[in-house]
């Protein structure tokens, strides 16, 4: 059986300022050498740096690899932590 968004581990680890480790992504909305925007199960993560290169890629898993100079993420967007049927009757 495949696990729910919210059941899924998001972790983020990053070596050195130059390899980044994800897990929990659920797709790759975007990315080229200076950008890379990743949505997780906890928000959108954007990640800047220089020579960015996505190395390893699953979905399937949420598994990605991101290698290159990293100055700065951040997350965008909401923690959704509450279904969108409790949000639509409030």
């Amino acid at each position: 059986m495949a696990e729910t968004a919210k059941s899924k581990k998001h972790t983020v680890t990053l070596d050195d300022r130059k390899k980044l480790v994800l897990t929990g992504a659920e797709d790759v909305s975007g990315f080229n050498e200076e950008t890379v925007s990743v949505k997780t199960v906890d928000g959108t993560l954007i990640i800047k740096g220089e020579g960015l290169h996505i190395d390893r890629l699953n979905l399937e898993t949420g598994d990605v690899s991101v290698d290159g100079k990293i100055n700065a993420m951040q997350y965008i967007g909401s923690d959704n932590r509450t279904s969108k049927l409790s949000r639509l009757f409030k």
